[in-house]
C-alpha cells in the first residue's frame, strides 16, 4: 500500500518531466536555463526544491535526534540563510549577466585557467550532493520495498535520468512545483499528527532555545556553526541554485523567488527538527536503528500520512538530484571542454545540448559510486559545500564586488583554502560528529573537539590569501580587457523594473 502510493507520486513526477521536455526544442538555452522565461512561482519552487531535499528532512531528523535541534535544523536554516543572502545581494546582478553556468563567471572574471579549476571543484562537490540524495532514496526503498540498498540507489538514478535527459531545466522546474506542493502538505500533516497524537516533547538541552548548542564546544557549537557557515555562505556558489536564478525572466523575479524559497526552506527544516526531537524523547527513536524519520513513519504514523511524507522525500531527492545532474553536466561540457551553443546554422544540431546529455552518464556514475561508499545524508551535504566555501566563495564574492583582485588572487584563494581544508580534514578524527572513515591520518595533535573549526579556518585562510595576492598583484589591464571581450556580440534583453536592460551574454 505504501510503496504503491509512493510509486504513483513518483510516476506523476516522471511523466510531468517527460511531457514538458518538448519545450527544449533542440536549443541548449532552453535546456540549461529554460529559455530565461520562468516566473516567480516556478523559480521559487525549483530553488526550494533544491534546498528541501532528503538532507533537510532525513538527514535533519537523524542529526536532531542524535545531537539536538541545531545539529539538524542547521542544514535547512543554513540553506535558508543562503537563499536570503542571495536574494539580497546576488540574484539581480547574476541574473543580469545572462550566464549559462556559474563556471562562466569565473572565466569572464579570471580567465580560462580559473574557470577549469573552479569547474572541477564544482563537479566534485555536486557529485557529493547528488550522492546524499541517492543515499536517502536507497535507504527508503530498502526499508519499505525490501530490496538491497544499492539496487534502490540505481533505481532512483534511472528514474531521475528518465526526465532530466529530455527536459533539462524545464522538466526540473515543473517537477519541482509538484514536489514543493507535496512537501508542504506533508510537513503540515506531520506537525498536526505529532501534535495531536504524541505531543511535542523535547529533552532538556536539545531544543531550539537551548543556545549552548551554539556557544559550548561540549554541546557541539563549532560543528553547528560550521554547518550554518558552510551552507549559509558556501552554498552561495551552488551551481544548481545559480542555474535556477539564470532561468528567471528578469532580475526582480530572481530576487523575489529567493526570498520565497528561503522562508519555505526554513519552515520545513524547523518542523522536521522538532518532530525528530519528539520522536527521540517520547518514543526513544535513534539513527542506530535506521533513519529516524523512516522508523517513525513505518512504525507509528498512519498509512496515508506515511505515503504523503515519503512521496515528498522521494520527489525532493529527485528534484535535487536532477538539478545537480543538469548543472554539473553543463559545467563539465561548457566550462571544462569548452563546447559552445550553436543554433543558427542550418543542419547543425546544438552541440552544447547534445554533449550535456551525454555527460550526464559519467556524472551519475560518480554520484552512485560516492553513495555506495559513504552512506550518509546530511553529512554529505555539508561536506560538499564545505569544500566550495574553502575554494570558491571568496573569488566569487570579491570578484563580483571588488575589482582589484585578478587571476593570481583567485588562484591563491582557491589553493590556500583547499589546502588548509583538506589538510585539516585528514588530521581530524571526526567529520561533523561522524567518525572520519573516508581519509584519516592518525595523529596526536588534533582530537574530536577540533571538529567544526576546519570549516572556518579554511574560509579565513582563503580570504586572507585573496586579499594579500590582490594587494601584491592587482588586476592587470590585459585581464580587464579579457573580461570585456569574453562575450558574444549579441546582447540579451532582460525585462524588469520600469524599463528593460540590455546585457552581454557569454559566448
Amino acid at each position: 500500500m505504501i510503496i504503491a502510493g509512493v510509486g504513483l507520486s513518483v510516476l506523476a513526477v516522471v511523466l510531468v518531466g517527460i511531457v514538458v521536455a518538448r519545450k527544449v526544442d533542440g536549443d541548449s538555452a532552453n535546456y540549461l536555463v529554460a529559455g530565461r522565461r520562468l516566473g516567480v512561482p516556478l523559480v521559487a519552487a525549483s530553488l526550494m526544491a533544491a534546498a528541501v531535499d532528503s538532507n533537510a528532512t532525513v538527514g535533519n531528523t537523524d542529526l536532531s535526534a542524535s545531537f539536538g535541534f541545531w545539529a539538524g535544523a542547521s542544514l535547512a536554516i543554513g540553506l535558508a540563510i543562503c537563499l536570503l543572502l542571495t536574494g539580497l545581494f546576488l540574484a539581480k546582478p547574476m541574473n543580469r549577466m545572462g550566464l549559462f553556468t556559474l563556471g562562466d563567471f569565473y572565466r569572464v572574471r579570471y580567465g580560462r585557467g580559473v574557470e577549469v579549476a573552479a569547474s572541477v571543484l564544482m563537479i566534485f562537490a555536486f557529485a557529493i550532493l547528488m550522492a546524499g540524495n541517492l543515499v536517502a532514496c536507497g535507504f527508503l526503498l530498502e526499508r519499505f520495498l525490501g530490496i538491497d540498498y544499492w539496487v534502490g540507489v540505481v533505481i532512483s538514478v534511472v528514474l531521475v535520468l528518465a526526465y532530466t535527459v529530455g527536459g533539462g531545466m524545464f522538466s526540473d522546474a515543473y517537477t519541482a512545483a509538484i514536489q514543493i506542493t507535496i512537501t508542504g502538505v506533508a510537513t503540515v500533516g506531520m506537525l498536526w499528527w505529532v501534535g495531536t497524537t504524541i505531543g511535542f516533547h523535547i529533552a532538556p538541552g536539545t531544543g531550539p532555545f537551548d543556545f549552548e548548542q551554539l556557544t559550548s564546544t561540549s554541546a557541539g557549537a563549532p560543528i553547528n556553526w560550521a554547518t550554518l557557515i558552510a551552507l549559509g555562505i558556501g552554498d552561495i556558489v551552488a551551481i544548481d541554485f545559480m542555474q535556477r536564478i539564470f532561468a528567471a525572466r528578469n532580475p526582480q523575479i530572481a530576487r523575489r523567488a529567493c526570498f520565497s524559497a528561503s522562508a519555505g526552506t526554513a519552515f520545513v527544516g524547523v518542523a522536521y527538527a522538532l518532530i525528530a526531537l519528539t520522536a527521540a524523547t517520547t518514543l526513544g527513536l535513534s539513527p542506530e536503528d535506521g533513519p529516524v524519520l523512516f522508523t517513525l513513519l513505518d512504525d507509528y504514523a498512519p498509512t496515508g500520512l506515511t505515503i504523503l511524507v515519503l512521496s515528498g522525500i522521494v520527489a525532493a531527492s529527485f528534484s535535487t538530484a536532477s538539478g545537480a545532474i543538469l548543472a554539473t553536466s553543463a559545467v563539465a561540457v561548457r566550462n571544462i571542454f569548452g563546447v559552445r551553443r550553436i543554433v543558427d546554422e542550418p543542419g547543425v544540431k546544438d552541440p552544447l545540448l547534445r554533449w550535456t546529455r551525454v555527460a550526464m552518464l559519467p556524472i551519475v556514475a560518480l554520484g552512485v559510486f560516492i553513495a555506495l561508499e559513504v552512506a550518509q545524508t546530511g553529512i554529505l551535504l555539508t561536506l560538499a559545500f564545505d569544500l566550495m566555501l574553502a575554494g570558491l566563495v571568496v573569488p566569487f564574492l570579491l570578484g563580483l564586488f571588488w575589482k582589484r583582485g585578478g587571476t593570481r588572487a583567485a588562484v591563491a584563494a582557491m589553493a590556500v583554502g583547499l589546502t588548509v581544508r583538506l589538510g585539516l580534514f585528514v588530521l581530524t578524527p571526526t567529520m561533523y560528529g561522524v567518525p572520519n572513515d573516508v581519509l584519516y591520518i592518525e595523529n596526536s595533535w588534533i582530537d574530536a573537539t577540533f571538529d567544526g573549526w576546519p570549516t572556518m579556518y579554511a574560509a579565513l585562510a582563503s580570504l586572507l590569501a585573496y586579499l594579500l595576492a590582490a594587494l601584491v598583484w592587482p588586476r592587470t589591464v590585459a585581464e580587464e580587457a579579457w573580461a570585456l571581450t569574453d562575450v558574444a556580440p549579441v546582447a540579451a534583453t532582460v525585462g524588469g523594473g520600469d524599463e528593460d536592460e540590455t546585457v552581454p551574454v557569454p559566448a
